[in-house]
């Protein structure tokens, strides 16, 4: 599909406006606006318009960047506070951990009962307990002891917040 060349030498109007177009290309616009009314108009629409926002101006509260610094460094202050010490995770990672190691030991002593209860062989009880209770137990303690190393900036980049 063959682009529109207004719309190209548009896109050169508005680099050339933001101060962005090479010297070839204000050449090439400086030519073409010789010759197309429609691009013109363009040029003298879009000048108004920068023109309209320069007379564009408020007053800012000389205090509110200082308040919006100050609540911007309490808050910061206040997550870093929230924040669980190494020591807290590797007690959870701990205390995970013992908790995989006595349900496993449970689950495997009781996995004969089940396995006569629902006419299946122990050998499938097993496997299901592997899959299904210590697999995903040991994965859930690998990213406890994992999440201290994480930098925080990441987490929050990916939407993550412990």
């Amino acid at each position: 599909m063959q682009a529109d060349g207004h719309e190209t030498m548009r896109h050169g109007i508005d680099k050339t406006l933001a101060g962005e177009a090479s010297p070839q290309e204000e050449q090439a616009l400086r030519e073409h606006l010789r010759d197309c009314a429609a691009c013109q108009e363009y040029l003298n629409a879009s000048t108004r318009v920068i023109a309209s926002l320069s007379e564009f101006s408020f007053e800012v509260d000389p205090g509110l960047q200082a308040r919006v610094c100050a609540s911007l460094q309490m808050r910061a202050q206040q997550l870093e506070a929230k924040q669980p010490s190494r020591r807290r995770m590797l007690w959870g990672c701990v205390a995970a951990l013992m908790l995989t190691a006595i349900g496993s030991f449970v689950a495997a002593q009781f996995g004969g009962l089940a396995a006569a209860a629902f006419h299946i062989e122990p050998a499938q009880v097993q496997f299901g307990l592997v899959a299904f209770w210590i697999a995903p137990s040991l994965c859930f303690c690998l990213l406890l002891l994992l999440l201290p190393i994480f930098p925080t900036g990441w987490m929050h980049t990916k939407g993550w917040s412990l």
